[in-house]
């Protein structure tokens, strides 16, 4: 059915608008598309660097173990593929921060500029497109895997400020793609222009009543995909009940520079963020996301997990301190613990209209932009991936022994077809992409 199509068939059920996006992946109305299978990819950031003693595996191949920060992976360890050894090779203007952030998913030098950072030369923005916009545009110049919004860029606590250290998106050369942190603000991109609270909580009252209705015409397949749509609506209700409105959207109080208004409520937006992101997977709405947890240099303070120093300043104490290793190591495992919650809900929720879960055709890649923070080096960025979305044979640990990380850009985009000959520095790229088959 053409668009036109199918949102006459809707009407004819009586529901709403705004109850089309719950519905156009249900395959007992008939209004799934017919297309080969969904492929996805989520990158997902953490910044400062992490404590290589508690997060790179000792074994590699197939028999490892988890360390401590990536405890709470331990129920995805055989859809996992850890890779040790990838460096960011990208040199030139700006501190190891800026261009470990901006060269992340771009692999290409930084424009000449005015900011400021750590090191002896000022720096602008990345010369070259990411790979999440590179693959966001092959995916959209084709029939068969264009969606509504191509890609969706998520944020949890980034903060307002622009720069080299703030974004790892590119829609090109000198294009930053800003994430949006308000997950208010991506329910009304995702569902509809609304003006106000009340307005948006009498839509999902008519949302919930014609799910309501729906349930009664569709197959006991689609019943569980209907339940999650439900649960989802609620969750929102509850969000938008019990939340302190004023702690979400007003002001900012004055921080020193990095820490922002939202920072005490990051775990509840975090959670916003991936219930929204995996419901946009199950409404078609993208096939590529990003979920960037604060940024580089970023001095969020962990108050949740009774750690009151910021982030980037723990991240520089000396390896001798135990107490900053403790907590750094309680704060990767944390963000550690939110990639469990992603690939959970992924996990759990079915494939709309075609075989096994979300996670089956969905790869998370969990990376950073130091390997150490106190060092700030380049060298052994983490990257770790969960699930089957490109194909990759999961269940690994390997050390790929120092290749630039640009071989790995490229292996993500051949894992959608999109056959690349290089990307990024054209000298990084050499040797082609990885086989991580």
């Amino acid at each position: 059915m053409n668009p036109l199509d199918r949102r006459q068939f809707v009407r004819n059920l009586g529901v709403s608008a705004a109850t089309l996006p719950f519905l156009v992946g249900l395959p007992s109305l008939g209004l799934a598309k017919t297309a080969p299978r969904r492929q996805r990819l989520v990158i997902m950031f953490s910044p400062n660097g992490t404590i290589p003693k508690n997060f790179w595996p000792d074994a590699t191949g197939t028999d490892f173990g988890l360390k401590k920060i990536m405890e709470p992976l331990v129920p995805f360890r055989d859809r996992m593929l850890v890779l040790n050894g990838l460096n960011n090779r990208v040199r030139g203007d700006g501190d190891s921060h800026m261009r470990g952030m901006s060269c992340l998913l771009t692999g290409i030098e930084l424009f000449p500029g005015n900011i400021q950072g750590g090191s002896d030369t000022p720096a602008g923005w990345s010369k070259g497109i990411s790979i999440d916009q590179e693959i966001k545009n092959f995916l959209q110049g084709r029939d068969a895997t264009r969606t509504r919004f191509g890609s969706l860029e998520f944020g949890v606590g980034v903060s307002d400020r622009a720069d080299p250290w703030t974004r790892m998106s590119y829609a090109g050369p000198n294009q930053p793609v800003a994430p949006t942190d308000d997950p208010y603000q991506m329910y009304q991109k995702l569902y509809g222009q609304l003006r106000d609270r009340d307005s948006l909580l009498s839509v999902l009252d008519v949302v919930r009543d014609d799910l309501k209705h729906v349930s009664k015409k569709i197959s006991a397949e689609d019943q569980r995909l209907l339940k999650e749509h439900a649960e989802f609506v609620r969750q929102m209700e509850l969000e938008f009940d019990q939340a302190d409105g004023k702690a979400l959207v007003s002001d900012p109080p004055k921080f020193e520079a990095g820490i922002t208004n939202q920072n005490d409520n990051v775990p509840r937006l975090s959670r916003m963020q991936i219930d929204l992101m995996v419901n946009s997977f199950v409404n078609d709405f993208a096939r590529v996301g990003t979920l960037q947890y604060t940024k580089s240099v970023g001095q969020a303070r962990m108050n949740w997990l009774n750690i009151k120093d910021g982030h980037h300043g723990l991240s520089h104490e000396p390896d001798k301190n135990e107490e900053a290793v403790d907590k750094l190591t309680r704060i990767n495992k944390w963000f550690a613990g939110e990639l469990a919650y992603l690939a959970k809900r992924l996990a759990e929720t079915p494939e709309p209209g075609g075989e096994g879960t979300l996670l089956d055709n969905t790869t998370i890649v969990w990376t950073n932009e130091l390997g150490k923070g106190n060092s700030h080096t380049l060298n052994n960025i983490p990257f770790v991936m969960i699930g089957n979305g490109l194909g990759f044979r999961t269940g690994r640990s390997l050390n790929l022994k120092g290749v630039a990380h640009n071989r790995l850009l490229m292996t993500l985009a051949h894992g959608v077809g999109h056959r690349v000959d290089t990307f990024g520095n054209k000298r990084l790229s050499q040797g082609g992409p990885l086989d991580l088959a």
